[in-house]
C-alpha cells in the first residue's frame, strides 16, 4: 500500500518519479515544489517520512536568485504545510523543517504575516517543549527568524518565551550546558527587541526582563566549554538586543545603577580581543567629575593571540608612523576579507541581523560621508606606493609560528572580536542618543582621556581604540561614538580654563576638564598622522571639527587650534574627495569657533607654504604651495582695487582657497576618486564646494575685515553661483551674499568699534550691491520652483546697508521694493516670512520711511502677512510692523508734519485692530504685536482721537495692553506691554488721568514693579509709571497714594528674589524706582504731601539709604534710561525741594515741612559723605 495518497498520482504510484524540464522561469522550481508538498497527507509512514526529507532538501537546496519571483504568502503557506505535516514526535523532520524555515525566511527576505505566524509560533514553541534537546539549535534558529521584525505580532505568546518559567529565559541562561543553544536564544531574544517604525512595541514587563537578559549576558564571564567564537556571537547578540531596545525609544535608563552597569559592561566590551589589553571594570560605573581607575594590571597577552595580533616584518626598523601604516594597510586587507565569510549560519547562505552577527559600519553609526562609488578600492589605491609595495613583508608560511589552519582561524578570530568591539560602540550609541546629555557628561572621565600623570599609564578611553585598534572600521566606530560625545558639549566644556598656572593642594575641575581637553587634540592629532584608511581619516577630521565647535579656546592656553590648523592643511589636497570636505569643515569650524580670536587671525595671515611643505604618505597628491594663489578666471570688476590695498601681499589664503575651490575647474591630480560630483563636471564635487562656500560664510561672519579685501571678487563668485543650475550652489551663495550683507552693516552700527579709514567705502558698498542687482539675484528672487532659495535671496536683499541703499540708481531700488512686494503674495510661507521680515527692515531706511506710499503698502502687506496660517509668518510680520510703528515716531520727531497729515486715519485703524487680534496671539506674535499697539497709540493725533470711531478701538487698545501686562506669558512679552504702556503715556492727546482706564493701568504697572519675579519687568514698569509728566495726568489723591507706595514696596522688596540671575538687575531696579519716587515728588500736590510723609515716617530710613545710593553711584548694567551723572542726579533731588517748597500747603499742615527735612537731610549726608562744600542754596540764593 503506498505511503500515502498523492492526489492525481497514477495507480502504482509511479507518476511522481517523471524527470522535470529545467525551469522555464524564477521560481517554477519552488512553485513545483511547493505544489508537491501541498498535494501531501499527513502520514506516520516511513516512506511518507522519506518523501518529506527528500522534498524539504529540495527546497533548501533550490537556487532562488535574487528572491526568485517567490511572493512572501507563497512561502508562509509553504512553511505551515511543512508543520502541518511534520509530527512532533519526529524529531529528524522537526529539525529539517526548523532549517527549512530558517533558510526559506532568510533566503527569500520573508517577515511572515499575522495570521500564519501565529501558527507557526506555536509549533516551533511546542517543538522546542517536546523535541529532544539535539533539536533546540535549528528550532531557535527558525524562532529567530520568525520573530525578525515580528515582536509586536507575538504578544500572546511573550510569557512562554519570557516569562519567569519561559522557553528563552531557561535557554540563555548561563547554566544552560550547550553554549550554541545558549546563543541562538540570546540571538532570538534580540530579534524579539527588533522594533519597526509604526507598530507597537513589546508591552511591559518584557523590554525590562530582555534587557537585565542581555545585561546577565554581557557581564558573565566565558564558560570553559564555549569556544572563542561562540562567546563572540553570544557578545554581539546581547549587544544588538540593547541597542534594539534603545532604538525602539521605549527604553529609558533613568536609574544610576542600570545606566551605569550598560556603561561598565559597553566598556568592557569595547575593548574585547584588542591586542595588548586586558582591562578590569567594576560592574557598575558611577557618574563622577574626577577619572576613573581602570584597575588595569600591566598584562602580558596569550602567545597565541600576540603573534596573531603583530605580523612579522622586516627586522630593518622603520620609522613609527611607516610600521603602524604598513600594519594598518594589511590589517584592513585582511579584515575586509575575513568579514566576507559568513558566520556559522545552517542552511543559510546569508548574512543579516537575524543572524546576530551584523558588523558597525560607519553607515549604521549614522557617519554623512559623500556617496563615492567604489570606495573600498579607492581606500586601498591611496596609500602612497611604497606601502602598497610593502605586501612582501607579509608573514610567509615559513616564518609563521602556525600553520596555515591556525592562521585562518586566528585571522577569523580577531574579525569576530572585532565585530564585538564594533557592536559594543554602535549599542553605547544608541545609549548616548538615548539619555540626556547632562547625565553622558557624568561619564566623561570614563571615556574621554585625561593627561596622564608623570609615571603613570594612559587610562583606556575611547582614543585607545582610535589609536590602536588594527581594524580601520572599529577606529572608525570610535571615533563617531566621541562625535556624539562632543556634539552639544559647548556648555559642558565651557567651564575649562587653564590660562594660568594652577598650584593648589586640589585640582579644579575647570582644570581638569581644560587637560582633557588638550589630551583630546593630541590624541586627534597622533591619529591623523598615523591614519592610512580614508574613510576613518574622514572620521578623524570630523571628530576634530566636533571638537573644535564646542571647545572654548578663549578660556584656553593658545597653540591649541595652531596645531589643528598646520596639521590640516596638506589634506585640504588629499586624493579622497571626503577627506577634502572634511578638512574644509574643521577649517569652517576654527573659523567660527568663538571668533573672532587673535590666534585664528594670526593663522588666517599665515603664508599658505607653512604647513604645506611637511606633507606624507598619507597625502601624497599635493601640488606646488603655490596651487592655492591662481587667481579664478572671470572679468573681475577693476573697482575692486578701491577696497584692498594695492601692492599688498594676500592677507589670506583661505580666502583664495575657497574661492578657487567653487570657480577654478577640478585638477587632474584630485580627480581620482571624485565620483561624487557630476559626469563631465569640469569643477570640484559639488559638496566641496558647498563646504567652501560654507567657509567663506563662517569667514564673512567672523573675520569680515579679511573678506572685505575681497569684496568685489566674492561678489563675483556669488554671481556665478547664483547663475548656477544647481539650487544647492544658488542657496549657498545666498547665504554668503547675506553674511557680507550683514558685515557691511555691522560695520557702519554708530557702536561700531570699526575705524571710519578702516570701512569698506559706501561707493563701493553700492558698487557691490549693483553688481548683485544687475546679476542673477532677482531671478533667484523669482524662482518659485525653488522657494527655499527664493526665501535666502530675500533675506540677503535685506541684508544691504541703508546707506548704499540711497545710493543705488532708482530703478535699482524700486526693483527691490517692486519684488518684495510681490513676492509677499507668496503661497510658500517660507518666502512670505523671509518677504515679511524684509519689509519690516526696509521700511526703517531713512531714504524710505518718509516715503507714504511705500509704508502705506508696506503696512498693507504686513497686515495681509498677519492673518497668514502659519505662526512663523505672524511672528515675522509682527515684527516688521512693530518696526514700522518705530518709523511712524520716528516720523511724527522730525519738524515737518506733512506725513502725519497725509497718512490714512483709516490704515491707522486697521493697524490698530490687527495688533489688538494679535496681541491675543502666541507669545512670538503677541511681543510684538504690544510693541506695535504702543506705538501706534502715542502716534494717534488729537484729530484722530476726536473721530467717534477711534474712541472705542482706543479703549480696546488699552485693554488688550493691561490685560498682557497682568498675564503671566513669557517675560519678554510682558517687559513690552509695559514699554508700550510707557508709549501710550507719552501722548498728550489722550486722556491720561481722567479716563476710566487709567487707573486700570496704574494698577497693572504697580502690581508688576512689586511683585514680577523678573526684575527686567519690574524695572521697565517703574520707568513707565516715571514718564507722566505733569501731576494731573496721575488721577486724584488717591491714585497717586496708590503708586507712592508701591514704589516705595518695591525699593523695600528690590533684593528679594531666588534667583540667583536676577541679582545682576537690582542695583537698576532700585536706580529706576529711586528716580519715579523722585519724579513723584517732583509733580507733587498739597493733598499728596499727608500720603508721603506717612510713608516716610515708617519707612524714611530705608528711602534714605536708598536715595543716598541713587546719588552716590550709577547702576551697572543699567539700560532704563535713568540719568549717570552725579550732578544730574543731583539736580533732580533739588528739582523736587524747590517744587516742594513752592507747594501752598494749609495752615498748620506740617508734612510739607516734614518731607523737605527729609530731602534736605539726604542732600546734607550725600555732601558730607563726598566732601562736597557746596550748601544747600535757597531759590533766591541760586
Amino acid at each position: 500500500m503506498a505511503a500515502m495518497q498523492v492526489a492525481g498520482s497514477l495507480p502504482g504510484g509511479q507518476a511522481r518519479d517523471v524527470p522535470r524540464e529545467p525551469p522555464p522561469e524564477q521560481g517554477s522550481g519552488f512553485r513545483c515544489l511547493s505544489a508537491r508538498l501541498c498535494a501531501l497527507r499527513p502520514d506516520d509512514s516511513s516512506s511518507a517520512r522519506t518523501e518529506i526529507h527528500l522534498l524539504f532538501d529540495q527546497l533548501i537546496s533550490e537556487n532562488y536568485g535574487e528572491g526568485g519571483g517567490v511572493t512572501p504568502q507563497d512561502v508562509s503557506a509553504l512553511l505551515v504545510q511543512a508543520c502541518r505535516l511534520v509530527p512532533l514526535n519526529q524529531n529528524h523532520l522537526v529539525s529539517k523543517v526548523s532549517q527549512l524555515i530558517h533558510h526559506l525566511l532568510n533566503r527569500l527576505q520573508v517577515i511572515v504575516d499575522e495570521q500564519n505566524l501565529d501558527f507557526l509560533l506555536a509549533y516551533t514553541i511546542s517543538a522546542i517543549q517536546q523535541c529532544s534537546s539535539w533539536t533546540h539549535m535549528e528550532i531557535l534558529q527558525a524562532l529567530a527568524a520568525l520573530v525578525y521584525c515580528n515582536g509586536s505580532k507575538c504578544q500572546k505568546y511573550l510569557p512562554d518565551l519570557l516569562g519567569k518559567s519561559g522557553i528563552l529565559m531557561k535557554l540563555s541562561d548561563s547554566a544552560q550546558p550547550d553554549p550554541e543553544v545558549r546563543r541562538a536564544a540570546v540571538h532570538c531574544m534580540a530579534n524579539l527587541c527588533l522594533s519597526v517604525p509604526g507598530q507597537p512595541y513589546l508591552e511591559e514587563p518584557y523590554p525590562n526582563i530582555c534587557f537585565q537578559a542581555f545585561l546577565t549576558t554581557l557581564q558573565s564571564p566565558k564558560s570553559s566549554d564555549m569556544d572563542d567564537i561562540t562567546f563572540c556571537m553570544l557578545l554581539q547578540n546581547a549587544l544588538k538586543g540593547i541597542q534594539s531596545l534603545l532604538n525602539g525609544g521605549k527604553m529609558k535608563l533613568t536609574q544610576t545603577e542600570e545606566l551605569g552597569a550598560l556603561l561598565a559592561v559597553l566598556k568592557k566590551s569595547m575593548f574585547h580581543g584588542l591586542p595588548g589589553l586586558d582591562i578590569e571594570l567594576p560592574p557598575v560605573l558611577y557618574p563622577t567629575p574626577l577619572p576613573q581607575c581602570d584597575g588595569r594590571p600591566p598584562v602580558k597577552p596569550p602567545q597565541s593571540e600576540s603573534s596573531a595580533s603583530r605580523p612579522a616584518v622586516n627586522k630593518k626598523k622603520k620609522s613609527k608612523v611607516k610600521s603602524r601604516k604598513i600594519q594598518q594597510g594589511e590589517e584592513e586587507e585582511e579584515e575586509s576579507s575575513s568579514e566576507r565569510e559568513a558566520a556559522p549560519i545552517t542552511g543559510s547562505g546569508r548574512e543579516n541581523p537575524r543572524e546576530g552577527s551584523t558588523p558597525c559600519s560607519p553607515s549604521s553609526l549614522g557617519v554623512r560621508g559623500l556617496p563615492v562609488e567604489g570606495s573600498d578600492q579607492a581606500g586601498r589605491d591611496r596609500v602612497s606606493a611604497p606601502f602598497r609595495s610593502a605586501n612582501w613583508k607579509r608573514v610567509s608560511s615559513s616564518e609563521s609560528d602556525y600553520s596555515d589552519a591556525e592562521g585562518g582561524m586566528q585571522s577569523k578570530m580577531r574579525s569576530y572580536q572585532a565585530k564585538v568591539r564594533q557592536g559594543a560602540l554602535a549599542c553605547f550609541l544608541s545609549t548616548i542618543k538615548s539619555i540626556e546629555k547632562k547625565v553622558l557628561y557624568g561619564y566623561w572621565s570614563a571615556f574621554v582621556p585625561d593627561t596622564p600623570e608623570l609615571g603613570s599609564p594612559q587610562s583606556v578611553s575611547l582614543m585607545t581604540l582610535t589609536l590602536k585598534d588594527p581594524s580601520p572600521k572599529t577606529r572608525a566606530c570610535a571615533l563617531q561614538v566621541l562625535s556624539a560625545i562632543l556634539e552639544g558639549s559647548k556648555q559642558f566644556l565651557s567651564v575649562a580654563e587653564d590660562t594660568s598656572d594652577h598650584r593648589r593642594a586640589f585640582t579644579p575641575f575647570s582644570v581638569m576638564i581644560a587637560s582633557s581637553i588638550r589630551e583630546l587634540h593630541r590624541c586627534l592629532l597622533l591619529a591623523l598622522v598615523a591614519e592610512s584608511s580614508s574613510q576613518t581619516l574622514t572620521q578623524i577630521i570630523k571628530c576634530l571639527a566636533n571638537l573644535v565647535s564646542n571647545s572654548p579656546y578663549n578660556r584656553l592656553k593658545l597653540s591649541l587650534l595652531t596645531k589643528v590648523w598646520n596639521q590640516i592643511k596638506p589634506y585640504i589636497r588629499h586624493k579622497d574627495v571626503n577627506v577634502r570636505v572634511s578638512s574644509l569643515t574643521l577649517l569652517g569650524a576654527i573659523v567660527s569657533t568663538h571668533a573672532p580670536l587673535p590666534e585664528v587671525q594670526l593663522l588666517l595671515q599665515q603664508p599658505c607654504s607653512s604647513g604645506l611643505s611637511n606633507s606624507n604618505s598619507a597625502t601624497p597628491h599635493l601640488s606646488t604651495p603655490d596651487w592655492w594663489k591662481k587667481a579664478p578666471s572671470g572679468p573681475f570688476l577693476e573697482e575692486a582695487s578701491v577696497s584692498s590695498p594695492k601692492g599688498s601681499p594676500e592677507p589670506c589664503w583661505l580666502i583664495r582657497l575657497c574661492i578657487s575651490t567653487v570657480v577654478l575647474p577640478k585638477e587632474d591630480s584630485c580627480s581620482g576618486s571624485d565620483a561624487g560630483c557630476a559626469a563631465g563636471s569640469t569643477y570640484e564635487p559639488s559638496p566641496m564646494r558647498l563646504e567652501a562656500l560654507q567657509v567663506l560664510a563662517h569667514l564673512a561672519r567672523g573675520y569680515f575685515s579679511m573678506a572685505q579685501v575681497y569684496l568685489m571678487e566674492l561678489g563675483e563668485v556669488i554671481c556665478k553661483c547664483m547663475g548656477e543650475a544647481d539650487p544647492s550652489i544658488q542657496l549657498h551663495g545666498a547665504k554668503l551674499l547675506e553674511e557680507l550683507g550683514t558685515g557691511l552693516i555691522q560695520q557702519y552700527k554708530p557702536d561700531s568699534t570699526v575705524a571710519s579709514d578702516q570701512r569698506v567705502p559706501v561707493a563701493v558698498v553700492v558698487m557691490f550691491w549693483t553688481m548683485m542687482l544687475n546679476g542673477p539675484l532677482p531671478g533667484a528672487l523669482q524662482n518659485s520652483e525653488h522657494p527655499t532659495l527664493q526665501a535666502s535671496a530675500c533675506d540677503a536683499l535685506s541684508s544691504i546697508l541703508p546707506e548704499a541703499f540711497s545710493g543705488l540708481p532708482s530703478d535699482r531700488q524700486i526693483l527691490c521694493i517692486t519684488m518684495l512686494l510681490g513676492l509677499n503674495d507668496s503661497k510658500n510661507r517660507l518666502v512670505k516670512a523671509a518677504t515679511s521680515r524684509a519689509l519690516g527692515v526696509y521700511v526703517l531706511f531713512p531714504c524710505l520711511r518718509q516715503d507714504v506710499i511705500f509704508v502705506a503698502d508696506t503696512a498693507n502687506a504686513i497686515l495681509m502677512s498677519l492673518q497668514d496660517k502659519s505662526l512663523n509668518v505672524r511672528a515675522k510680520a509682527a515684527w516688521s510692523l512693530g518696526n514700522l510703528t518705530d518709523t511712524l515716531i520716528v516720523n511724527m520727531e522730525t519738524p515737518d508734519p506733512s506725513f502725519q497729515e497725509e497718512f490714512s486715519g483709516l490704515l491707522l485703524l486697521k493697524m490698530l485692530q490687527s495688533a489688538i487680534e494679535a496681541s491675543r496671539d502666541k507669545d512670538k506674535v503677541k511681543s510684538n504685536a504690544v510693541r506695535a499697539l504702543g506705538n501706534l497709540l502715542h502716534f494717534l493725533q488729537p484729530s484722530h482721537i476726536e473721530k467717534p470711531r477711534f474712541a472705542e478701538i482706543i479703549e480696546e487698545s488699552i485693554q488688550a495692553l493691561i490685560s498682557t501686562v497682568l498675564n503671566e506669558a513669557a517675560m519678554k512679552v510682558r517687559w513690552n506691554a509695559c514699554y508700550a504702556v510707557g508709549n501710550v503715556f507719552k501722548n498728550p492727546a489722550l486722556p491720561l488721568g481722567t479716563a476710566p482706564w487709567t487707573s486700570q493701568a496704574y494698577n497693572a504697572l504697580t502690581s508688576v514693579v512689586t511683585s514680577c519675579k523678573n526684575f527686567k519687568v519690574r524695572i521697565r514698569s517703574a520707568t513707565a509709571l516715571s514718564i507722566p509728566s505733569t501731576r494731573e495726568q496721575y488721577g486724584p489723591a488717591e491714585q497717586y497714594a496708590q503708586i507712592w507706595n508701591a514704589l516705595v514696596i518695591a525699593l523695600q522688596k528690590s533684593e528679594d528674589t531666588t534667583d540667583f540671575l536676577e541679582f545682576k538687575y537690582c542695583a537698576s531696579l532700585r536706580t529706576q524706582i529711586c528716580q519715579a519716587l523722585i519724579h513723584l515728588l517732583s509733580l507733587a500736590g498739597a493733598s499728596d504731601l499727608p500720603c508721603i510723609r506717612e510713608t516716610l515716617e515708617l519707612n524714611g530710613d530705608m528711602v534714605q539709604s536708598f536715595f543716598l545710593q541713587f546719588l552716590k553711584s550709577g547702576a551697572e548694567g543699567d539700560d532704563t534710561g535713568a540719568p549717570h551723572g552725579l550732578l544730574e542726579r543731583d539736580q533732580m533731588v533739588r528739582a523736587a525741594l524747590e517744587h516742594l517748597r513752592s507747594n501752598q500747603a494749609p495752615p498748620g499742615d506740617s508734612a510739607k515741612r516734614a518731607i523737605m527735612d527729609f530731602l534736605e537731610d539726604t542732600l546734607t549726608i550725600y555732601f558730607d559723605s563726598s566732601g562736597s562744600q557746596v550748601a544747600l542754596l535757597g531759590p533766591t540764593d541760586r
